[in-house]
């Protein structure tokens, strides 16, 4: 997958050019239904697809307080977007020089670029431009106006529930893993780089991967079975999940652990994308490291279990 990162980049994409425009976090079953359809119809035309997305998320930008945890930051969203088989990916920096721009404007700047621009494809409730004022009506006036198509895709439902953003976070944070797959039409996984940390687990006979994750919406704090993906192989093992309350007594941060199963090699700085397979246990504290060292063994017999292993 070819990845872009300004409209005038737009010019060296063979034409026509059929664009999917969105935020895409999460790049759930409505994302890849507005992306799908963009290939679709560049694939019947002899066309190009292309993907265009944001970075950050506009609302770190517009509405910093307000802002949603993140399913997916844009390092693990252009993974999935290539995961989809497609070929281009623009990456605009959202920044408040962007955010300015009138609507018309931003469609100008894409009809401009595009050798041609053939067709825009969004979902139905989109907007974009200064003040969000660009909506998929104004899109087919422009349309019109410029000779481009506009196709307004209409949301996805799961067993009768609509597919949003929102509504995968909300099951993710409850830790309804099953509702969250069936959103994203994936299981829910967490990319994460793996640092140094303190060795505590190490000391304690069981040695984990710290990992600094890119998004930020994580289930409810506790132990799971799971599986990684590193370097395109799975590995399993039990992540902790919390602030580790029998060790950490002062200012305890969040913390994402993997423990793997029998795995001897150094993964600093590896990327794996962890899997939430089954909830354990929720975090509790224990009344000395020798107690938590016992459950440690419990969840790692138990996760055994639970992977088929």
């Amino acid at each position: 997958m070819r990845i872009l990162r300004s409209i005038p980049d737009l010019a060296q994409v063979p034409g026509p050019v059929f664009l999917a425009i969105g935020v895409f976090d999460g790049v759930h079953r409505g994302h890849q239904a507005v992306i799908s359809t963009a290939a679709r119809h560049a694939q019947a035309a002899g066309g190009t697809a292309v993907v265009v997305t944001f970075d950050p998320h506009p609302a770190k930008i517009l509405r910093p307080q307000e802002s949603p945890r993140l399913l997916t930051a844009t390092q693990h969203k252009i993974e999935l977007i290539r995961a989809l088989g497609v070929s281009h990916l623009l990456v605009l920096r959202f920044d408040r020089e962007l955010a300015s721009t009138a609507p018309a404007d931003f469609v100008m700047q894409l009809v401009a670029a595009a050798k041609p621009l053939r067709e825009i494809c969004v979902g139905q409730e989109w907007s974009f431009g200064k003040n969000r004022a660009g909506n998929l009506a104004l899109l087919k006036e422009l349309g019109a106006q410029l000779d481009f198509n506009v196709v307004g895709v209409e949301p996805v439902t799961a067993e009768g529930t609509m597919v949003s953003s929102t509504a995968v976070r909300r099951a993710v944070e409850t830790g309804d893993f099953e509702t969250a797959a069936r959103m994203l039409g994936r299981d829910y996984s967490i990319l994460g780089t793996v640092e140094e940390g303190k060795h505590l687990g190490r000391s304690l006979g069981f040695p984990t991967a710290n990992l600094s994750a890119h998004s930020e919406q994580f289930p409810p704090n506790g132990v799971y079975a799971a599986e990684g993906l590193i370097e395109g192989k799975t590995m399993r093992g039990v992540v902790n999940l919390g602030v580790r309350p029998t060790i950490e007594s002062q200012k305890p941060q969040r913390v994402l652990e993997f423990h793997v199963f029998d795995l001897d090699e150094n993964l600093y700085g590896k990327e794996i994308e962890l899997h939430f397979r089954q909830c354990l246990r929720p975090e509790q504290k224990f009344e000395n490291l020798t107690a938590l060292r016992e459950q440690i063994a419990r969840d790692v017999a138990e996760a055994r279990r639970a992977l088929d292993l």
